[in-house]
Order: C-alpha cells, then structure tokens, then sequence
C-alpha cells in the first residue's frame, strides 16, 4: 500500500523546491511562510534532491567551446584554437570584449624576453590593447606590420595609440611604420621599399618571432577601420569585389579560397605579402563577429595563422560553412 507519509513528505518537498528553485525565497522566508523548522526545510529539499524530485543541471560554458576547437583541430591540423565562450542572446560587442581579453592573456603568456612582435592595426588588436595588464619584459619589440597613412590624416592617432599602448604595456620599444596603407601606384612603393629608413622596418617585420592581428571585412557589424577611415576609395572597393576578394590581413586581401596573388590592390598595399603571414614562426588571429564568418573561413582554407581565438558563435558558424 502506498505510503502515506511518504506521499505527505514529497508533496511538501515538491512546495517547498518551488519556493526555493522557482521563486528564489531564503529558507528563513519559507520556513516563515509555511510553518516550518528552517531544518525542516533544509531537509525537505535534499529529500527533493535525492528522490529526484528536483533536478540540477549545470551548463558549463566551457564545454561547448571545447567541442567546437576539437572540430576546428580536426578541420584544419595546423590551428591551435581557443573558442571563448559567450552568454547566450549577448551582442556582439560583448563577444568582442571576451574574444580581446582572452587573446591579451594569451599574448602575455607567450611574449619572452628580446622577442620581435608584429602588430597589424585594426579594431579588434585595439580591443587586446586595451585588456592588456602591465608586464614588462625585457628586449621586446612591437614593429607596425602595416602603414597607417592616408590622404585624409598621415599619421593616424588610432594607429599610432594602438602600437604605442602596447610597448608601454611590456615597457617595451615601438617601431612605427609611417607610409602609406595603400600607395597610388605600385612603381612608388617599390621605390620606398630600397629606402633604408624603409628597409629597417621591413627587416624589423621579417624577423618577429610572433604576429598579432585579425580579419578585415566590409560586412563587420562594426566594420574594420581600414573599410570606413578613408583608406579606401569607391574605385579600390569596387575593383576588390570584382576580383573576388573577401577579406584582408594587415590590409592585404586574399579571395575566399584563401589565395591572394594577382589582386590588384594588394601591389599598392603597405602590408605584408600573406606568404610571409603563413609562415611566421608564431602567429595569433582574433576574430570575432558573423560579419567575419566569411573572411574567417577563407583565412582558414588559405591557412593563414597558427593560433585563432574566437568567440564561440563565430567558431560555429565558420564551421557550419564546411570544408
């Protein structure tokens, strides 16, 4: 025969995880309201617990963006990935937010004493900027990989902010890169690159043991600075989308099989030849962003880094675009 004092205690332990669970009452205010010993309550809701009346289930965030890098692992062999995981339904701002903190703790660790590290501006490197903590070591080095120039304003202040916070960070030094980010004619760059001045700065770049930057693209709910500061006029992003181009690399644009040779305006650009990108000896993309899922997924295919940090709903949506 059933119990009826059993059926009595669960009744009331079923009342009582309501209080507790649902409504959010202290055991003091349940204990007020229904009468009861705050012992009792304790007890009636570990009976709850242990009879399985009531279940706890936890979602560790940490378990899906584990899942998501061995799928990128798998994918692409080359990539050490780290996936940040982000509260569901939160903006993209806040992705960002997470994706730069993760990345500037990542940096940190990685940075060693004399090291050479070369930095392509954009908004998101300035978001690692600014989640940096003060470490400094010594001999390192930060070399502007990209030129910063443009007809509007020679040397742009969010440029040069950007690389300088960095060296303050590691009291390190700074090598800025005062030219052009796209010359008007690809004969004029040849030329500047036989400067000496020049040439220090690109021997500076050839030799940095690490890379930092992330991935340009138009359609970037906050689109990247080189799209929207005048870098670029109506003619240049015209003939990029002719050319099949999705995305760029310290302003140097590849197509979305990764490839990057014969685009047009990559012989004007001030940035690195992606060749050089591809194989860096160590090298950290930050992306975060659907407007970057594209870009992202071509960077991928062309394996254009080492190290990708992303947050984990960009992660997901490169990988439900396939191989």
């Amino acid at each position: 025969m059933p119990d009826p004092l059993a059926d009595d205690t669960a009744a009331q332990a079923v009342q009582v995880s309501r209080l507790y669970y649902i409504q959010g009452l202290t055991t003091d205010a349940i204990a007020a309201e229904l009468g009861l010993s705050r012992p009792k309550v304790s007890r009636l809701l570990s009976y709850a617990r242990r009879t399985g009346l009531v279940e706890i289930r936890i979602h560790d965030p940490e378990v899906q963006p584990q899942g998501l890098e061995s799928r990128l692992r798998e994918r692409y062999p080359f990539l050490r990935p780290q996936v940040v995981g982000v509260p569901v339904g939160s903006p993209e701002t806040l992705w960002l937010e997470r994706v730069a903190t993760a990345a500037a703790s990542q940096l940190s660790g990685l940075i060693r004493p004399g090291m050479t590290v070369g930095l392509a501006w954009g908004n998101t490197v300035s978001a690692v900027g600014h989640a940096l903590t003060p470490r400094p070591v010594p001999g390192v080095t930060f070399v502007q990989l990209n030129g910063s120039a443009n007809a509007a304003d020679f040397m742009s202040g969010f440029v040069t902010d950007t690389i300088l916070r960095f060296a303050r960070t590691f009291s390190a030094g700074a090598q800025l890169f005062p030219v052009p980010t796209f010359f008007d004619d690809p004969a004029t760059k040849q030329a500047m690159w036989r400067e000496r001045s020049v040439r220090h700065v690109l021997d500076l770049q050839e030799r940095a043991d690490l890379l930092l930057y992330s991935i340009g693209s138009v359609a970037a709910s906050t689109p990247s600075h080189v799209y929207v500061a005048g870098y670029l006029d109506t003619a240049d992003l015209a003939a990029l989308t002719a050319e099949g181009a999705v995305g760029d690399i310290a302003t140097v644009f590849y197509r979305a099989d990764g490839t990057f040779d014969g685009l047009s305006v990559n012989a004007r650009a001030s940035g690195p030849d992606l060749d050089r990108i591809r194989d860096a000896p160590d090298s950290i993309c930050v992306v975060s962003g659907l407007g970057k899922v594209a870009a992202l997924h071509a960077a991928l295919r062309g394996g254009l880094m080492r190290r990708l940090i992303v947050d984990e709903i960009t992660a997901q949506a490169v990988l439900d675009l396939g191989e």
